[in-house]
């Protein structure tokens, strides 16, 4: 829980009432859960102007936590989707209140049935990435035997993003610190670039698009190893929020180069694509390491310290 906003340490474990699930939800026993880029964005307050959402002094949710899996144990009026002792996973961004034992879903949000074969963890860290790196896909036009560069591939959403590409056809160049190269071939990525011993923009290849997860560099930089109609998508709005702008222009200066905004899309349609991608091995979400709940600062610190690849998850429940 955190009732403040700030630095890792905001964040406490606390007693609270087990909620009560009212029609059409259900109430999950979390198996596991994340501690992601949203949840530290939003519990600091960064940028400032998302208090205007979350609140302006304190945060209006208290309890954070976007990704889960665990069972349903009990279900309020009129549930048909879903039955007590079913293994589920969802995100819930913007309700939150997966950082604790118990929470209450809606059967109609962005939640699925958990594939036979697995993991709680698997589960509860395939969502977030995966539905950022959907959104640049599909908002880039990315199709198959396209040719596209993820920064960025051994995060969250660039790990999810090169599992996608490779899965749709494309030819895949990643760039991540040498160190965990292998771990991105394993992925499915043939062409690496190590970012600690070469400039990826100095490359002497074009792209059909680049998409870059961490947010880290710009289209200004990049447009030399974008072919001419080639796109630019960020998961960051950039210096000077600059790729908002930039997308609203369509055609940017010289040739059709273009820069999009991937506004991301969950619902339960979203989770149910991830649900079949898990079932058909053709999606596994990379695990940094996990940390039991009681150390849920430690993991905050963690994903803020820049280090992480993958997910960091949280165990609930063993």
């Amino acid at each position: 829980m955190n009732t403040n906003y700030g630095p890792p340490e905001v964040v406490s474990v606390t007693e609270v009432p087990v909620p009560h699930p009212g029609a059409g939800e259900l109430l999950i026993r979390v198996d596991a859960t994340t501690v992601n880029r949203t949840d530290c964005a939003y519990r600091a307050a960064r940028p400032f102007f998302m208090r205007a959402l979350t609140g302006l002094r304190r945060p209006k949710r208290t309890i954070l936590g976007t990704e889960f899996a665990g069972e349903v144990v009990a279900t309020g009026a009129d549930v048909d989707r879903f039955a007590v002792g079913e293994r589920v996973f969802g995100y819930c961004e913007g309700r939150f209140g997966a950082h604790a034992e118990y929470a209450v879903v809606q059967q109609t949000s962005s939640l699925a049935a958990v594939p036979a074969g697995v993991s709680q963890q698997e589960a509860a860290a395939s969502t977030e990435g995966f539905h950022y790196a959907r959104s640049a896909i599909r908002r880039a036009g990315i199709r198959a035997g396209d040719d596209v560069l993820v920064n960025g591939a051994t995060g969250g959403i660039g790990s999810a993003a090169v599992q996608q590409l490779a899965a749709l056809g494309c030819s895949v160049t990643a760039v991540c610190a040498g160190e965990h190269a292998e771990t991105v071939r394993s992925l499915g990525v043939v062409h690496i670039v190590d970012y600690t011993r070469e400039d990826f923009t100095a490359l002497p290849h074009q792209f059909d698009a680049v998409i870059d997860a961490v947010g880290k560099s710009t289209f200004g930089r990049c447009r030399r190893i974008l072919r001419p109609d080639g796109v630019y998508v960020s998961s960051e709005l950039g210096p000077g929020w600059q790729n908002l702008p930039l997308s609203l222009l369509g055609t940017v200066r010289r040739g059709r180069q273009r820069v999009v905004f991937p506004f991301p899309e969950h619902n339960q349609s979203v989770v149910e694509e991830i649900r079949d991608h898990l079932a058909a091995r053709t999606y596994r979400p990379l695990i940094d390491r996990a940390y039991p709940l009681e150390d849920i600062v430690a993991a905050h610190r963690y994903v803020e310290s820049g280090q992480k690849i993958g997910n960091v998850v949280i165990t609930v429940r063993d």
